[in-house]
């Protein structure tokens, strides 16, 4: 048997960007649980004990800076944050304040040799691979204020698939720049969850895949699971894992994609791109 130790994270210090709520509160908690020193870095006032909490604007890259000063050195991050279609600034605080903070934490030493990162994604940023050349043009992009000039410079990607797309794509690239730098990165792509965020888009979040969880007898995932899972992948136990969209949606999308469920493949196909 492996040592047991491997899933903790006993002197080890952890950045939970969007750790306020949600999905990233509870990986949050999770971390705490298993020996984490937790930083919180969040717009929202973050209402559990943490070894320290940031309040930070994702659209503003002068106090996502300042707040990376207070952050100091870490062997973790979890970019949790994330809002839906309508709100201003979405590619901002969706994926181009994460990359911003990933790439210069890692630039400045702060995220150790050894470390590891995960993003949440979604299964709306299937179909990425599709979308290549364009999502590869603008990963392309430098840095956070030419990430932003590209998007105002392109119709149609100032949203949430897009944001999505772009992180899977990221994930998927930068496994080997990352870890020849001896840093793991991966990300989750959570189906239907019960957050606040997805309450507040109800019909079309918490809606997606019922007719799935009604024929499997199971309900939306929590963000205990999601958390879990994210704990899981930044820990040494699963430290031969790096550049993977992992699907967390009790199998919805592998089962409608290969036909086990039918009522799905239509859906599932078109997220995907797959006629």
């Amino acid at each position: 048997m492996s040592d047991p130790s491997a899933f903790r994270y006993d002197g080890k210090r952890a950045l939970v960007v969007g750790g306020a709520t949600g999905m990233g509160a509870a990986a949050a908690q999770t971390l705490a649980g298993l020996g984490a020193e937790v930083v919180v870095m969040d717009y929202a006032p973050v209402e559990f004990q943490v070894a320290e909490a940031i309040k930070v604007d994702l659209r503003d890259r002068a106090a996502i800076d300042d707040a990376l000063a207070q952050a100091g050195t870490v062997q973790s991050i979890f970019s949790a944050a994330g809002v839906a279609d309508g709100t201003a600034g979405i590619m901002k605080i969706n994926f181009i304040a994460h990359r911003h903070i990933i790439e210069k934490m890692l630039a400045g030493g702060n995220l150790t040799r050894g470390g590891a990162v995960c993003l949440i994604s979604s299964v709306a940023g299937l179909g990425w691979e599709g979308n290549l050349p364009q999502v590869l043009d603008f990963l392309d992009t430098p840095d956070y204020e030419s990430a932003v000039a590209w998007v105002d410079g392109h119709e149609g990607t100032d949203n949430y698939s897009f944001s999505k797309q772009a992180m899977n794509a990221y994930v998927a690239r930068q496994a080997y720049p990352f870890l020849a730098q001896g840093v793991r990165i991966n990300c989750i792509c959570p189906g239907p969850t019960d957050t606040p965020l997805a309450r507040a888009n109800a019909d079309i979040w918490l809606g997606f895949a019922q007719d799935y969880r009604d024929a499997t007898d199971t309900t939306h995932l929590t963000p205990d699971e999601m958390g879990d899972v994210m704990v899981f992948l930044n820990s040494a136990a699963a430290s031969g894992i790096s550049g993977v969209n992992l699907l967390v949606d009790h199998g919805h999308v592998m089962s409608s994609l290969t036909g086990s469920y039918e009522p799905g493949q239509p859906m599932i196909k078109m997220l995907m791109g797959r006629s």
